[in-house]
């Protein structure tokens, strides 16, 4: 019972770390402080939900890290090749139809959205949205393939 109380505790206090930290935050809270107060079967299992959940979702610094290792270059040059791809796509997309097709990756588009009704969530008033453009990405078939369990 013990064992099952400390681990509910500890996967509590990981998803209040989880909204309001940074996971590097929540995994030293995990090193510093859980072999404390719980022993190491729970805090083995808390620590693999934490790496389930880091490879989830790769942010910036973790993409150039990856693309630097992959391409076998420094990661100032992977970071460099990172933000000129994304400059790129930024100043193609801002051109009248501009359009950016990777085969086999996807194809980053803009689309018009029409002006719209909407409610204010807070006074339930109906609003005015205003017409606008926006970035669009459709994934190609090999990305499509990949995610849905086929071949790379």
């Amino acid at each position: 019972m013990k064992n099952t109380q400390c681990a509910n505790s500890l996967f509590t206090y990981f998803l209040i770390l989880l909204i309001f930290e940074t996971l590097d935050n929540i995994v030293k809270f995990f090193r510093k402080k859980a072999l404390k107060i719980c022993d190491n079967q729970n805090l083995y299992y808390i620590c693999s939900v934490v790496k389930q959940i880091n490879t989830l979702t790769m942010n910036k610094s973790e993409l150039i890290d990856a693309m630097a290792k992959d391409a076998n270059i420094t990661k100032v040059a992977a970071k460099a090749a990172l933000e000129s791809f994304m400059g790129n796509v930024t100043k193609t997309l801002k051109k009248k139809d501009g359009k950016v097709s990777l085969v086999g990756f996807g194809t980053f588009s803009v689309a018009q959205r029409a002006a719209r009704q909407g409610i204010n969530p807070s006074t339930k008033k109906p609003i005015k949205i205003a017409a606008k453009k926006v970035a669009k990405f459709k994934a190609g078939s090999e990305l499509a393939n990949a995610v849905n369990g086929g071949k790379k």
